[in-house]
């Protein structure tokens, strides 16, 4: 049977054929961050991210499910539209599926994105927050199972400097105003209880969403640069109203222009 590894390296050779190779940044957009694609540079391919084997159709609304191949004028970075999520009810490979094949089809530097909730008032909707940290509380992890095949890393990645502190000190450098923050991801399919939320302010998170983390563990143990942005949609259960993703969406959406200026300062990161 073929490996993991194996699969993605057969969806890069598909996603090579189709926009070109080249590419050394890849962006993942999150809920609502659809409308920064059109802000990054030149759209030269547009592909479905299902044209990928192995990438079911995102089904969450505020996720294009598009790939683009786009071109800054210094750097050539492919933009996913979407992400596939656990309680969708995919397996844990087919949640890091994508970022596996974008690494495999060249790009060294992966920028992820989220729509979050935040746990700290002073983080209120529509603040970017550059993820410093993360707590991976969906039980699962990219790094179980059968280990690598022989040509990949081990199993056991160093995750002291998940987040490369030389893309959050770029990120910094373009917007001194961003905070850090130590994101955690939870299985999801449901948002979150005040106690719960309680319990990840003990255990040191400022964000809180249904993502990201298996990526960015993903990619690390790849080898690949990690970058995360969490696009602060709602204050977490406990601290405002009723939380839908109606809201998720509508406040991503009035957020464009600093997130298009954060992701390029993280693309163009010398």
């Amino acid at each position: 049977m073929d490996s993991p590894f194996d699969r993605a390296a057969t969806a890069a050779k598909v996603l090579n054929n189709r926009v070109g190779t080249g590419s050394d940044v890849a962006v993942v957009l999150g809920s609502g961050w659809a409308g920064a694609a059109g802000g990054l540079g030149e759209i030269v391919a547009d592909v479905p991210l299902t044209d990928l084997p192995g990438v079911p159709a995102p089904t969450v609304a505020g996720h294009s499910g598009r790939l683009l191949r786009v071109e800054t004028g210094s750097r050539s970075v492919l933009v996913l539209g979407g992400r596939n999520h656990l309680y969708e009810g995919h397996p844990v490979d087919t949640v890091v599926h994508t970022v596996r094949t974008v690494i495999a089809a060249g790009c060294r530097t992966v920028v992820l994105t989220n729509a979050c909730g935040s746990l700290v008032r002073e983080n209120g909707p529509g603040t970017p927050v550059l993820i410093c940290d993360q707590l991976n509380l969906t039980g699962r992890s990219p790094m179980s199972g059968p280990e690598p095949p022989p040509g990949f890393p081990g199993r056991f990645c160093d995750l002291t400097d998940l987040y490369s502190p030389r893309l959050r000190a770029a990120a910094l450098a373009a917007d001194p105003s961003l905070r850090e923050g130590v994101y955690a991801g939870l299985l999801g399919g449901a948002y979150e209880t005040p106690a719960e939320i309680s319990m990840l302010r003990t255990l040191g998170a400022d964000l809180v969403g249904m993502s990201t983390v298996l990526e960015a563990i993903a990619a690390r143990h790849l080898g690949a640069e990690v970058a995360g942005i969490g696009l602060v949609t709602n204050l977490a259960a406990g601290m405002a109203g009723v939380l839908s993703h109606g809201e998720v969406l509508d406040v991503a959406r009035g957020s464009t222009d600093r997130i298009v200026a954060l992701i390029n300062a993280l693309i163009g990161a010398p």
